[in-house]
Protein backbone atom coordinates (compact mmCIF):
# COMPACT_ATOMS: atom_id res chain seq x y z
CA UNK A 1 0.00 0.00 0.00
CA UNK A 2 1.18 3.16 -0.81
CA UNK A 3 2.76 5.89 1.76
CA UNK A 4 0.70 9.36 1.78
CA UNK A 5 3.90 11.46 1.40
CA UNK A 6 7.53 10.16 1.35
CA UNK A 7 9.83 9.00 3.64
CA UNK A 8 12.57 10.97 2.57
CA UNK A 9 14.29 12.71 0.15
CA UNK A 10 11.83 14.36 -3.08
CA UNK A 11 10.66 13.00 -6.27
CA UNK A 12 14.24 13.56 -7.86
CA UNK A 13 15.55 11.09 -5.51
CA UNK A 14 16.91 10.32 -1.84
CA UNK A 15 17.93 13.37 0.27
CA UNK A 16 21.58 13.42 1.32
CA UNK A 17 21.89 12.32 5.06
CA UNK A 18 23.13 15.23 6.65
CA UNK A 19 21.37 18.49 5.39
CA UNK A 20 22.03 21.50 7.29
CA UNK A 21 19.70 24.07 5.22
CA UNK A 22 16.49 23.98 6.37
CA UNK A 23 13.61 23.42 3.86
CA UNK A 24 12.20 26.82 5.03
CA UNK A 25 13.94 29.84 6.21
CA UNK A 26 12.69 33.21 7.05
CA UNK A 27 14.62 36.19 7.70
CA UNK A 28 13.22 39.46 8.79
CA UNK A 29 10.14 38.78 7.35
CA UNK A 30 7.88 41.78 7.33
CA UNK A 31 4.88 42.45 5.75
CA UNK A 32 2.04 45.47 6.07
CA UNK A 33 -1.59 45.81 4.72
CA UNK A 34 -2.46 50.34 4.33
CA UNK A 35 -0.25 50.57 6.73
CA UNK A 36 -0.29 47.99 9.45
CA UNK A 37 2.11 45.55 9.95
CA UNK A 38 0.97 42.26 9.97
CA UNK A 39 4.19 40.54 10.11
CA UNK A 40 7.04 42.42 11.72
CA UNK A 41 10.70 41.17 11.56
CA UNK A 42 10.13 37.18 11.23
CA UNK A 43 12.32 34.69 11.71
CA UNK A 44 11.74 31.33 11.22
CA UNK A 45 13.41 27.52 10.09
CA UNK A 46 11.54 24.32 9.53
CA UNK A 47 14.42 21.68 9.48
CA UNK A 48 13.52 18.98 6.62
CA UNK A 49 10.72 16.27 8.31
CA UNK A 50 9.69 18.40 11.06
CA UNK A 51 6.48 19.98 11.84
CA UNK A 52 6.47 23.61 12.71
CA UNK A 53 2.90 24.56 14.48
CA UNK A 54 2.41 28.37 14.64
CA UNK A 55 -0.56 29.06 17.16
CA UNK A 56 -2.00 32.12 18.59
CA UNK A 57 -5.30 34.17 18.40
CA UNK A 58 -7.16 34.97 15.43
CA UNK A 59 -5.43 38.05 13.45
CA UNK A 60 -1.96 37.14 14.94
CA UNK A 61 -0.34 36.55 11.26
CA UNK A 62 -0.73 32.88 11.05
CA UNK A 63 -2.63 32.59 7.66
CA UNK A 64 0.07 35.86 6.30
CA UNK A 65 3.05 34.23 6.95
CA UNK A 66 1.76 30.66 5.13
CA UNK A 67 0.60 32.85 2.29
CA UNK A 68 3.90 34.29 2.09
CA UNK A 69 5.98 31.69 2.50
CA UNK A 70 3.92 30.25 -0.99
CA UNK A 71 4.41 33.44 -2.79
CA UNK A 72 0.45 34.20 -2.73
CA UNK A 73 1.49 36.99 -0.76
CA UNK A 74 4.66 39.90 -1.30
CA UNK A 75 6.73 40.74 1.53
CA UNK A 76 7.70 44.31 1.92
CA UNK A 77 10.96 43.30 3.68
CA UNK A 78 13.00 40.49 4.39
CA UNK A 79 13.49 36.87 2.88
CA UNK A 80 12.17 33.62 2.34
CA UNK A 81 14.66 31.02 1.32
CA UNK A 82 13.41 27.22 -0.08
CA UNK A 83 15.91 24.72 0.10
CA UNK A 84 18.33 27.75 0.61
CA UNK A 85 17.07 29.39 -2.81
CA UNK A 86 16.00 33.28 -2.28
CA UNK A 87 12.46 32.73 -3.26
CA UNK A 88 11.39 36.41 -2.38
CA UNK A 89 14.00 37.08 -5.50
CA UNK A 90 12.28 39.48 -8.30
CA UNK A 91 14.16 36.83 -10.81
CA UNK A 92 12.34 34.05 -9.12
CA UNK A 93 9.99 31.67 -11.13
CA UNK A 94 6.98 31.31 -9.13
CA UNK A 95 5.10 28.73 -10.54
CA UNK A 96 8.66 26.27 -10.25
CA UNK A 97 8.64 27.76 -6.52
CA UNK A 98 4.80 26.68 -5.93
CA UNK A 99 5.20 23.04 -7.47
CA UNK A 100 7.55 22.06 -4.79
CA UNK A 101 4.93 23.51 -1.83
CA UNK A 102 1.44 21.84 -1.00
CA UNK A 103 -1.11 24.18 0.34
CA UNK A 104 -4.22 23.35 1.88
CA UNK A 105 -6.63 25.72 3.30
CA UNK A 106 -9.66 25.60 5.18
CA UNK A 107 -11.88 26.30 2.17
CA UNK A 108 -11.59 22.61 0.34
CA UNK A 109 -11.47 24.46 -3.17
CA UNK A 110 -12.33 21.31 -4.54
CA UNK A 111 -13.24 22.22 -8.19
CA UNK A 112 -16.70 20.98 -8.32
CA UNK A 113 -17.16 20.52 -11.68
CA UNK A 114 -14.50 17.97 -11.67
CA UNK A 115 -14.43 14.26 -9.86
CA UNK A 116 -12.54 13.23 -7.20
CA UNK A 117 -9.98 11.16 -9.11
CA UNK A 118 -9.73 14.59 -11.66
CA UNK A 119 -9.34 16.65 -8.42
CA UNK A 120 -6.10 14.97 -7.26
CA UNK A 121 -4.23 14.29 -10.76
CA UNK A 122 -4.95 17.36 -12.26
CA UNK A 123 -1.77 18.73 -10.72
CA UNK A 124 0.79 15.59 -11.73
CA UNK A 125 -1.37 15.80 -15.00
CA UNK A 126 -1.09 19.43 -15.49
CA UNK A 127 2.04 20.64 -13.94
CA UNK A 128 4.08 18.05 -13.18
CA UNK A 129 3.62 16.40 -17.06
CA UNK A 130 2.48 12.74 -15.90
CA UNK A 131 1.24 10.56 -17.63
CA UNK A 132 -2.21 10.11 -16.94
CA UNK A 133 -1.82 6.10 -16.13
CA UNK A 134 0.91 6.57 -13.53
CA UNK A 135 -1.03 9.98 -12.32
CA UNK A 136 -4.35 7.95 -11.72
CA UNK A 137 -2.33 4.86 -10.32
CA UNK A 138 -0.79 7.19 -7.30
CA UNK A 139 -4.01 8.28 -6.93
CA UNK A 140 -5.65 5.40 -6.40
CA UNK A 141 -3.32 4.36 -4.24
CA UNK A 142 -3.70 7.05 -2.03
CA UNK A 143 -7.44 6.85 -1.89
CA UNK A 144 -7.30 3.20 -1.01
CA UNK A 145 -4.75 4.72 1.85
CA UNK A 146 -7.74 6.65 3.08
CA UNK A 147 -10.29 4.47 2.87
CA UNK A 148 -11.82 6.55 -0.16
CA UNK A 149 -11.80 4.36 -2.65
CA UNK A 150 -15.29 4.04 -3.77
CA UNK A 151 -15.64 7.87 -3.99
CA UNK A 152 -12.57 8.08 -6.58
CA UNK A 153 -15.89 8.99 -9.39
CA UNK A 154 -17.74 11.23 -7.12
CA UNK A 155 -17.85 14.82 -7.25
CA UNK A 156 -17.20 17.27 -4.23
CA UNK A 157 -20.57 17.93 -3.76
CA UNK A 158 -21.36 14.50 -3.31
CA UNK A 159 -18.82 13.95 -0.02
CA UNK A 160 -19.08 15.23 3.31
CA UNK A 161 -16.94 17.86 4.99
CA UNK A 162 -14.26 15.53 5.96
CA UNK A 163 -14.13 13.68 3.01
CA UNK A 164 -13.61 16.86 0.90
CA UNK A 165 -10.58 18.14 3.18
CA UNK A 166 -9.49 14.64 2.95
CA UNK A 167 -9.19 14.92 -0.69
CA UNK A 168 -8.24 18.24 -0.44
CA UNK A 169 -4.89 17.16 1.47
CA UNK A 170 -4.32 14.02 -0.86
CA UNK A 171 -4.78 16.33 -3.90
CA UNK A 172 -1.74 18.33 -2.48
CA UNK A 173 0.35 15.43 -1.26
CA UNK A 174 -0.24 13.72 -4.81
CA UNK A 175 2.76 16.22 -6.43
CA UNK A 176 5.29 14.79 -3.45
CA UNK A 177 5.92 18.62 -2.21
CA UNK A 178 8.96 19.11 -0.74
CA UNK A 179 6.92 21.73 1.65
CA UNK A 180 3.47 21.45 2.86
CA UNK A 181 1.44 24.38 4.68
CA UNK A 182 -1.49 23.76 6.29
CA UNK A 183 -3.67 26.93 6.94
CA UNK A 184 -6.22 26.07 9.70
CA UNK A 185 -7.56 23.15 7.97
CA UNK A 186 -10.24 22.03 10.54
CA UNK A 187 -12.03 25.28 11.03
CA UNK A 188 -14.77 25.06 8.62
CA UNK A 189 -15.61 21.36 9.20
CA UNK A 190 -18.08 19.84 12.45
CA UNK A 191 -16.13 18.54 15.47
CA UNK A 192 -16.98 14.62 14.49
CA UNK A 193 -14.69 15.42 10.91
CA UNK A 194 -12.14 16.98 12.92
CA UNK A 195 -10.13 14.11 13.77
CA UNK A 196 -10.26 11.84 10.48
CA UNK A 197 -8.55 15.09 8.65
CA UNK A 198 -5.96 15.36 11.87
CA UNK A 199 -5.54 11.27 11.44
CA UNK A 200 -4.27 12.04 7.69
CA UNK A 201 -1.54 14.76 9.43
CA UNK A 202 -0.51 12.23 11.97
CA UNK A 203 0.41 10.05 9.34
CA UNK A 204 2.01 12.66 7.19
CA UNK A 205 4.04 13.15 10.05
CA UNK A 206 5.26 9.58 10.90
CA UNK A 207 6.23 9.48 6.90
CA UNK A 208 8.43 12.80 7.18
CA UNK A 209 6.91 14.95 5.18
CA UNK A 210 8.03 18.24 6.29
CA UNK A 211 5.19 20.82 7.66
CA UNK A 212 4.15 24.41 8.56
CA UNK A 213 0.81 24.04 10.26
CA UNK A 214 -1.64 27.01 11.21
CA UNK A 215 -3.65 25.64 13.73
CA UNK A 216 -6.43 25.86 17.23
CA UNK A 217 -6.12 22.62 17.06
CA UNK A 218 -3.89 22.71 20.52
CA UNK A 219 -4.00 19.39 21.98
CA UNK A 220 -2.67 18.43 18.33
CA UNK A 221 -0.58 20.30 17.40
CA UNK A 222 1.16 19.63 21.18
CA UNK A 223 1.42 15.91 19.94
CA UNK A 224 2.62 16.26 16.44
CA UNK A 225 4.57 19.52 16.17
CA UNK A 226 8.66 19.49 17.12
CA UNK A 227 8.48 23.47 17.07
CA UNK A 228 5.63 25.30 18.14
CA UNK A 229 5.31 29.21 17.77
CA UNK A 230 3.23 31.43 18.90
CA UNK A 231 2.46 34.74 17.09
CA UNK A 232 1.20 37.63 18.83
CA UNK A 233 0.91 40.85 16.33
CA UNK A 234 2.56 39.80 13.83
CA UNK A 235 5.58 38.59 16.18
CA UNK A 236 7.07 35.38 16.67
CA UNK A 237 6.95 36.11 20.57
CA UNK A 238 7.68 32.41 21.89
CA UNK A 239 9.23 29.24 19.59
CA UNK A 240 10.18 26.08 21.36
CA UNK A 241 9.48 22.40 21.71
CA UNK A 242 6.03 21.63 22.45
CA UNK A 243 6.91 20.88 26.09
CA UNK A 244 8.61 24.47 26.24
CA UNK A 245 5.94 26.00 24.91
CA UNK A 246 3.09 24.65 26.27
CA UNK A 247 4.30 23.32 29.31
CA UNK A 248 6.33 26.13 30.51
CA UNK A 249 5.85 29.30 28.61
CA UNK A 250 8.59 32.02 29.51
CA UNK A 251 6.03 35.20 28.09
CA UNK A 252 3.62 36.31 30.15
CA UNK A 253 1.42 36.53 26.89
CA UNK A 254 1.80 33.19 26.02
CA UNK A 255 0.86 32.06 29.49
CA UNK A 256 -2.32 34.08 29.32
CA UNK A 257 -3.55 32.67 25.91
CA UNK A 258 -2.72 28.92 26.51
CA UNK A 259 -4.61 29.72 29.75
CA UNK A 260 -7.87 30.99 28.26
CA UNK A 261 -7.51 27.88 25.90
CA UNK A 262 -7.40 25.75 28.40
CA UNK A 263 -10.39 27.33 30.30
CA UNK A 264 -11.96 26.82 27.08
CA UNK A 265 -11.35 22.79 27.21
CA UNK A 266 -9.37 22.89 23.95
CA UNK A 267 -5.95 21.57 25.23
Amino acid sequence: MSAIGPKSGTADGPEPALRAEPVLRMEAVRKTYGGTVVLRDIALEVPAHTVTALIGASGSGKSTLLRCANLLEDVDDGAILLDGQDITDPRTDVDEVRRRIGVVFQAYNLFPHMTVLDNITLAPRRVHKEPREQAEGRARELLERLGLADRAHEYPDRLSGGQQQRVALLRAVATRPRLLLLDEITAALDPELVGEVLAVVRDLKEEGMTMVIATHEMAFAREVADQVCFLDGGIVLERGTPAEVFGAPSRQRTQEFLRRITEAGRL
